[in-house]
């Protein structure tokens, strides 16, 4: 007589509410990336030279990095569903009201408005992701949730840019907007898992503000690196390729996507069945051959290789070291987790791009992408540290 062995279902991934949020957070930062190369020829429409222009980018970031700190204790008073559709609304409203700017002031003002809700947003799209994806499922889960994100990073300039070609600011800021409030509306249909038990909620209405979640200073500290590198793609590959001759930086930019779309459909799984190392090493030495060979590329073969091997490492990484960051706290700390993840990933960004800019003006693109190169060296030298002092600690 035969037996069958029954074996558990996968839990499920694909509820309503995940693939809302997923939408909903991938058209945020679709229209994020419609402004970032059409916002500063506005600012100069306004007369604003450089220093300007700078100003606007930098005052947004740092008006998004200000309030995550607050947002887990913004999250124990308060449903974070209407945390969320709160930031959303006013990233639509600013959006539509730079039309509204006559000076540089009046935008700066909208711009600190708008940081704050892509604060806010950026935050609580991540934790109510977190918490409609099956814990086991976790790592595979938030990378399918990044790859709106990494799709909107080379689809939403070529958006942003079109539309302006054709129209004019009016219809750039309003169509933002008109898609910024399709992902309130998708959002509003999101549903929420009661807390578990009262002791969750007496652990939760203890939450504090805090600049940096300590159990994530680590990873946090891998992804400032990871930014840094980044940093130096999305800030000046344009004009790099331009100084190479290259024209072919849109499909830089999609192969990009396309590369960082196919590794997420492996690299959760291997971060939930093998761990945090299954993929941060392969990703920063993808990541290092990609920028490497940037570097060396005398035709827009190797320009586009390029960016099939930088895809595949930066696709894999930012989701695995943000499921760490998620793994590493509690569930009445995912606010707290994720503040630090984006703010480090913002900082490594923004810082990095200024200081690179210099060594740009200084020196050359080249010498740019050696800088990144190290940066990741560096990346890998500290997670090997880590590594092996972790099991030195289990033996």
């Amino acid at each position: 007589m035969s037996t069958k062995v029954l074996t558990a279902p996968a839990a499920r991934l694909w509820s309503r509410s995940f693939i809302f949020i997923m939408v909903a957070n991938a058209l945020l930062f679709m229209v994020f990336e419609m402004m970032l190369p059409t916002l500063p020829l506005f600012v100069s429409k306004l007369g604003g030279g450089a220093s300007q222009v700078g100003l606007v980018t930098g005052i947004f970031m740092f008006s998004a990095i200000l309030i995550r700190p607050f947002t887990a204790k913004l999250a124990a008073k308060f449903d974070k569903k209407y945390l969320l559709l709160t930031g959303l609304a006013i990233c639509a409203l600013m959006t539509g009201a730079y039309y509204l700017s006559t000076s540089i002031g009046m935008i700066l003002v909208f711009r600190v408005l708008h940081g704050l809700g892509f604060g806010l947003a950026t935050t609580y799209f991540a934790t109510l992701a977190t918490a409609s994806i099956p814990k086991e499922r976790r790592g595979e889960g938030l990378g399918y949730f990044g790859v709106g994100e990494t799709v909107a990073v080379s689809v939403g300039p070529l958006i942003g840019t079109a539309i302006l070609m054709r129209y004019d600011f009016g219809n750039l800021f309003f169509g933002g907007a008109f898609i910024l409030l399709l992902a309130v509306l998708m959002t509003a249909f999101i549903s929420r898992k009661p807390q578990a038990d009262a002791e969750s909620e007496a652990v939760h209405g203890e939450a504090k503000v805090k600049l940096i979640e300590r159990k994530v200073l680590f990873p946090s500290l891998l992804i400032l690196l990871v930014g840094i590198a980044a940093g130096s793609i999305m800030s000046f590959i344009a004009l790099y390729a331009a100084e190479k001759g290259f024209g072919a930086v849109a499909w830089f930019f999609f192969i990009v996507a396309a590369a960082s779309f196919a590794v997420r459909l492996v690299s959760g799984k291997m971060f939930d069945r093998f761990g945090p190392g299954s993929v941060l090493v392969p990703s920063a030495f993808f990541m290092i051959a990609g920028i490497g060979l940037l570097t060396l590329a005398g035709n827009e073969a190797m320009f586009l290789l390029s960016a099939v091997l930088y895809g595949l490492g930066f696709g894999a990484v930012f989701p695995a070291i943000q499921t760490w960051c998620v793994n590493l706290v509690g569930e009445h700390e995912h606010e707290n987790a994720m503040a630090s993840f984006f703010n480090f990933f913002d900082l490594g960004i923004g810082g990095g791009a200024m200081i690179l800019g210099l060594i740009a003006s200084a020196f050359s693109y080249e010498l740019v992408y050696d800088v990144a190169i190290a940066v990741m060296v560096v990346y890998l030298l500290l997670y090997a540290g880590y590594a092996i002092r972790n099991r030195k600690k289990r033996v």
